[in-house]
């Protein structure tokens, strides 16, 4: 079992940058497929960026390729995302995400088997 807990959300304005981080602990973090989801009011849950367990692969939602990046550092049981370019569109709820499994990843089509709580991210126009 695992259990991840989000720090970083805030309010900023669009344009600007902001940095996610999520603590893992309850299982060995090397051995898991990291990620981040995000849920906006009204729509459904969808996939934002995913690392592999050591950090050699990394996805992302075409939203967010090129202003998004991923890694993780699993001497601290973290994984990060840094946003840049926020966009009006990128308000929503970020939630930490783990797939077990050494080999795993996540991307759309690979989903979680465990979430963080979330924490929310606002970006204003």
């Amino acid at each position: 079992q695992v259990q991840m807990v989000e720090s970083g959300g805030r309010s900023v304005q669009a344009g600007g940058s902001l940095t996610l981080s999520c603590v893992a602990s309850g299982d060995t973090f090397s051995t898991l497929a990291m990620g981040w989801f995000r849920q906006a009011p009204g729509k459904d849950r969808e996939f934002v960026a995913g690392i592999n367990w050591n950090g050699d692969s990394a996805s992302y939602a075409d939203s967010v390729k090129g202003r998004f990046t991923i890694s993780r550092d699993n001497a601290k049981s973290t994984v990060y995302l840094q946003m840049s370019n926020l966009e009006p569109e990128d308000t929503a709820v970020y939630y930490c995400a783990a797939r077990s499994g050494r080999e795993s990843m996540l991307n759309r089509h690979y989903w979680p088997d465990y979430w963080g709580r979330g924490t929310q991210v606002t970006v204003s126009s």
